[in-house]
């Protein structure tokens, strides 16, 4: 099947290819793919110096056994640290907890404590010897499985890696669990939209259902 008409660029489209640029006031992209569950990630080097760190490329990978990732952009603490100690725990980033979140980005030396720098709590956890943040509703404890280096199309290597681990614990705060069922909305997760600053509240009212086809 051949294709007809003007390229699509030239119906309504703004069409542009990544490797040349994308001719708009801030790159488009993130706010696409988005908005995204945010990697809040807890991490510990190997003599116990302490950090935390948000991570907006981030999502759950597998069921059984349940994994989950996030990438960092460039060779951070949380990755050092990870690779050292071969374990870290993922806390829900939520709305109240949004500016203690935002506090904890902060570009800052690795003996910064960000859980102080951000007025929370680690809070010792069962399976890894990182902490989980104690004020979350939410935290797993994750086992290191893989460290992936990404690399374009053109097979070079790019400074951006792919931490993926095994969550081996899981703490819910109880008041989430409805019936036993884990209610979404009411932990009021935050999302990362994009531009320098979007970010979105998961909320009841955006909830509808939708069934698989038999």
């Amino acid at each position: 099947m051949t294709l007809q008409g003007k390229p699509m660029a030239e119906e309504g489209f703004h069409y542009y290819e990544p490797a040349k640029g994308h001719g708009l006031p801030h790159d488009p992209f993130n706010a696409m793919v988005g908005p995204r569950p945010i990697g809040w990630i807890s991490s510990q080097d190997a003599k116990g110096q302490l950090n935390l760190a948000p991570y907006s490329f981030f999502n759950a990978f597998n069921y059984t056994p349940p994994i989950i990732g996030f990438a960092s952009i460039g060779a951070k603490d949380s990755l050092r640290n990870i690779r050292e100690t071969g374990e870290f725990g993922w806390n829900l980033a939520t709305r109240p907890l949004a500016e203690a979140m935002n506090r904890s980005c902060a570009m800052v030396p690795p003996e910064v404590n960000e859980f102080e720098l951000a007025g929370l709590t680690p809070a010792a956890s069962q399976r890894i010897a990182a902490p989980r943040v104690l004020e979350s509703p939410v935290s797993f404890e994750c086992r290191l499985t893989q460290i992936l280096q990404l690399q374009g199309a053109d097979g070079v290597p790019v400074p951006t890696w792919l931490v993926l681990g095994e969550v081996v614990g899981v703490y819910i705060a109880r008041h989430l669990l409805k019936d036993g069922i884990y209610d979404t909305a009411a932990a009021e997760p935050i999302l990362r939209g994009g531009g320098p600053a979007d970010y979105f509240a998961v909320t009841p009212d955006n909830l509808f259902r939708m069934f698989r086809p038999r």
